[in-house]
C-alpha cells in the first residue's frame, strides 16, 4: 500500500511538473513573438455597432480579411470548407498592412509580408476576432480604427494594442 501511495505521488508530480513546463514554454514563446516580432498595423472594419461592446471585450473585423474573403468568392474557393493560408501584404510608410494577394508562392518585395490567414465556416480571419479589456474600459476604444500587431517570421500575428486613426495608442487614460 505505501508503495502504491509513494507511485502515485510521483505520477502527480510529474504531471504537474510537465504541465508547468508546458504552460511555461507557451509563455515564453509568445513573450519572444512580442520582444521580437515586426509592429505591423491592420485597419479595422466596421463590426455592428449594436454588438461592438460586449461586457468587457470589443469585437473585431478587419479590412484585410473583408478584402481577402472578397478575393476568395472572386476565385470561387470553397468557402464553406476550412482552410488556412497565408496572404501578402505590402507595409507601407506607417507601417499598415494593406492587401497584394493571396500567397502564390513567388519571392517577396522588400515592403511585402505574408501573414497567416484562416477560412472557417465561410468567414476569413486573419488574427483575433476580439479585444479584451478592464470591465468598464469601453469608451477608451470606441475610437479604434487600426489594431498593431507582432508579426513574426512564420506570419503568425499578435494583438498588442489598439490605436485611433491618428495612430494614438487607446486605453492608456488614467482612471
Amino acid at each position: 500500500m505505501a508503495a502504491s501511495v509513494r507511485r502515485f505521488r510521483w505520477v502527480v508530480l510529474l504531471a504537474t511538473l510537465a504541465v508547468l513546463v508546458v504552460v511555461n514554454s507557451a509563455i515564453w514563446q509568445k513573450e519572444r513573438h512580442i520582444a521580437q516580432g515586426e509592429v505591423v498595423y491592420l485597419e479595422l472594419a466596421p463590426v455592428d455597432p449594436r454588438s461592438l461592446m460586449q461586457g468587457d471585450y470589443m469585437a473585431l473585423n478587419f479590412a484585410l480579411a473583408n478584402r481577402l474573403q472578397s478575393e476568395l468568392y472572386q476565385r470561387a474557393e470553397n468557402l464553406s470548407a476550412s482552410m488556412n493560408g497565408d496572404v501578402v501584404v505590402r507595409v507601407d510608410s506607417a507601417r499598415v498592412a494593406h492587401f497584394q494577394r493571396i500567397d502564390d508562392g513567388t519571392p517577396l518585395e522588400a515592403d511585402e509580408r505574408r501573414l497567416q490567414f484562416r477560412l472557417r465556416h465561410g468567414q476569413v480571419q486573419v488574427a483575433t476576432n476580439a479585444f479584451f479589456f478592464q470591465e468598464g474600459h469601453a469608451e477608451r476604444y470606441e475610437a479604434a480604427y487600426y489594431g498593431e500587431f507582432r508579426v513574426n517570421k512564420e506570419g503568425e500575428l499578435l494583438l498588442t494594442a489598439l490605436y485611433d486613426d491618428a495612430f494614438n495608442r487607446l486605453g492608456n487614460l488614467e482612471n
